[in-house]
């Protein structure tokens, strides 16, 4: 049986001390960040990504998905911790890798989606679907900290926004394509959602490989668990164009889950509670 410990980046570098990096300890971006809890997203964060076709595509044509279905989650938290917690060369390292592996990403939509013809052009480096998968990891990480751990107020929400839009820069998004603030993005997820997004053949079959993978990656009583969590975290539409199963029982193991998520969270350990990358970045703080 595989462990879920293999999906959890280990701890970084230190770094070069007393450098903070992008943000700093007294950052919102580090007090959201740290918490492992942030993964309980992952699922619904995947979910939305490939719902747009051009990232669909390219992860289809050029992943490892089939043998590796969460390869794209573990890779992404990786990227995105690195980026976060890292010294500024970390940060340099953690971009350029990011850029060398979109490289070879490029090609054309095989076929007709809702929103697009077959033979639209897709890239990696395209700053539109760059800036959908970017607004993904944002707003999933806001919903799952104040649906699984605390509330967050919109002055919070803002002002992580506002240190994430450094996050974006450093992934190639445009400055002027980014949404002045956390309603704008909302709203930018929101239209996504009504205009652009298309759960065709392959956002189904990726969706059945990040959900259900073989071999298992879970105990068995806990398998329904990525799918529960995909299912409360999307947006209604497209929790209904995937088919997830949102019925009495999904809804009470959500609720479940959510609040035990609230009451034992904050009772955990730091060592448990947060990223190791958090820990290091303090140390070479000095905190």
């Amino acid at each position: 049986m595989m462990g879920l410990a293999r999906f959890f980046p280990g701890a970084p570098a230190r770094g070069r001390p007393g450098d903070a990096g992008l943000f700093g300890p007294d950052s919102t971006a580090w007090r959201v960040a740290r918490e492992r809890l942030i993964v309980a997203g992952g699922p619904a964060a995947l979910l939305l990504q490939v719902a747009h076709p051009l990232v669909a595509e390219g992860v289809r044509a050029h992943s490892g998905f089939a043998s590796d279905p969460l390869r794209r989650l573990r890779g992404t938290l990786d990227a995105v911790l690195t980026v976060t917690f890292g010294d500024h060369g970390q940060v340099r390292d953690a971009a350029r890798e990011v850029a060398g592996k979109h490289r070879p990403v490029h090609g054309t939509l095989p076929d007709d989606a809702a929103s697009m013809p077959a033979g639209t052009a897709y890239s990696a480096f395209d700053p539109g679907p760059a800036l959908w998968v970017f607004s993904t990891l944002v707003w999933t990480a806001i919903e799952v900290t104040d649906g699984f751990l605390r509330p967050l107020g919109p002055g919070e929400r803002m002002d992580y926004y506002r240190d994430m839009k450094q996050l974006g820069r450093v992934f190639g998004v445009p400055e002027a394509l980014l949404p002045e603030d956390y309603p704008g993005l909302e709203r930018y997820v929101d239209e996504q959602v009504r205009d652009v997004l298309d759960v065709g053949p392959t956002a189904r079959l990726i969706a059945g490989q990040i959900l259900a993978p073989e071999p298992p990656i879970v105990a068995r009583p806990l398998r329904p668990l990525p799918s529960v969590l995909a299912a409360g975290v999307l947006p209604e539409a497209l929790r209904q164009a995937y088919g997830l199963p949102w019925r009495r029982r999904e809804r009470l193991a959500f609720a479940v889950v959510r609040r035990a998520a609230r009451v034992v969270v904050p009772l955990l350990p730091d060592r448990l509670r947060h990223w190791p990358h958090y820990r290091v970045a303090r140390e070479r703080m000095g905190r």
